[in-house]
């Protein structure tokens, strides 16, 4: 009797042991016919990345296949890190028939918030199957549908880019609406109004509350604008608790007192001289840069600028040396696209101002991991990084249009999408 229990509890304990050991993670293998090394613009043939569990485990020539493992040919295309987006409105899809003003108000005023995070659920997938694997969300996502969705994607309920948000953005009274006086406060669906220090105090620790990444700030559509000093305030407070500052200008004036308060980004800055590009350059501040098609302008009718003065801006941009990092800002639906496809169209902008494959391609990807400070993570194909991998049939820095059909996604690990 004795040896019989001795030897259930030596039973108990072997199983005990066995179920605290990990699991074996999910051994994936892809052949690479050539593959992208974005920072650097060069390329290799006849690659073999090993993917263990989410992440890449060697990458290198005549790696050993181990037993077992999944297969993944993709000898005939060109293989490359997943792409990143950092200025998407995931969850906001408004219809651009009528007045395109008051068709956004009317949104914000009828869409709840549950509607926007399914929105955003049909927007994150079809960004994910279109090879974005990364983006930064920049508001406009009610009371926090943005902060949903990065949660339901994080945790596997949903398919979906990895996601870094903003929630509410933070402006000047009305935030980017004119109001009826008679209702003032139909702004707050989308924005924190914040005209003193206090109320700026305020705003960042309500969206560090409800669970941003960023902070997002209108500096400039209407006549009174955030200073210099106001910008500083909002850096340094959300320093405090490790965020940094990502901010809307589109005047030269708003654009100027964002980077002589140097915080980390400059979104869209059509109007930007020379000399606020050289101020920004040199104080470390990056221009994500959404610069739209004709169509989009035509869609969206509320642009001041025109596409020369936007082509120009981004030449001058180039030039001078700024950092660049791509954003597509789509936030209505565009016929005969998904949001995934429209978003790549801009491609077409960054052509037609000249700037070379190779550095559109850093936009896409290295330049906006380290924005986002992940480059360590994303934005290449290295060793201990997440497996986030696409490929195309063409070589995007030969044809950067081929970024516009990519065959194959996979994510942490996990394939999306496979056309062999």
């Amino acid at each position: 009797m004795r040896d019989m229990c001795l030897l259930r509890n030596l039973i108990c304990a072997v199983m005990l042991l066995f179920l605290l050991l990990p699991a074996s993670e999910k051994v994936t293998v892809i052949k690479a016919g050539q593959l992208i090394d974005p920072e650097e613009g060069t390329i290799q043939k006849n690659i073999v990345i090993l993917v263990e569990g989410k992440k890449i485990r060697a990458i290198g020539k005549g790696l050993s296949i181990p037993e077992g493992a999944q297969v993944i040919d993709l000898s005939d295309m060109t293989v490359l890190p997943g792409l990143i987006d950092c200025h998407t409105h995931l969850c906001n899809t408004f219809d651009t028939k009528g007045d395109v003003g008051a068709t956004l108000l009317l949104y914000n005023l009828t869409v709840t918030t549950a509607e926007r995070a399914l929105h955003g659920v049909a927007n994150a997938r079809s960004m994910l199957e279109s090879g974005f694997t990364v983006v930064r969300d920049m508001g406009n996502a009610g009371n926090y549908a943005d902060v949903a969705l990065r949660r339901a994607i994080d945790d596997g309920l949903v398919p979906g880019p990895k996601m870094y948000v903003s929630g509410k953005i933070i402006a000047p009274f009305g935030g980017q609406y004119i109001l009826d006086p008679e209702f003032p406060d139909l702004g707050r669906h989308d924005y924190i109004y914040a005209d003193t220090k206090d109320e700026i105090k305020k705003g960042i620790r309500q969206n560090i509350h409800f669970g941003v990444d960023w902070i997002k700030i209108v500096v400039d559509d209407y006549p009174y604008i955030y200073s210099e000093d106001d910008i500083r305030f909002f850096v340094e407070e959300a320093a405090k608790s490790g965020l940094k500052v990502a901010a809307h200008c589109v005047t030269e004036q708003g654009a100027h007192n964002a980077a002589e308060a140097g915080l980390t980004s400059i979104e869209h800055g059509f109007e930007m001289s020379d000399a606020t590009l050289e101020i920004a350059k040199k104080k470390g501040v990056v221009l994500v840069a959404t610069d739209f098609t004709q169509e989009i302008m035509d869609l969206y009718q509320f642009f001041s600028q025109s596409r020369s003065e936007i082509i120009n801006r981004l030449k001058r941009a180039y030039r001078i040396g700024i950092p660049l990092v791509y954003g597509s800002d789509i936030i209505a639906e565009v016929p005969g696209h998904t949001r995934g496809s429209v978003s790549l169209t801009l491609i077409d902008t960054w052509v037609e101002a000249g700037i070379p494959a190779k550095e559109i391609l850093r936009a896409l990807t290295t330049n906006g991991a380290r924005l986002l400070d992940i480059e360590g993570e994303r934005g290449n194909l290295k060793k201990g990084m997440f497996a986030d991998i696409i490929a195309a049939s063409e070589n995007p820095l030969e044809n950067i249009n081929a970024l516009k059909k990519v065959r194959f996604v996979m994510k942490e690990g996990q394939i999306y999408k496979k056309i062999l």
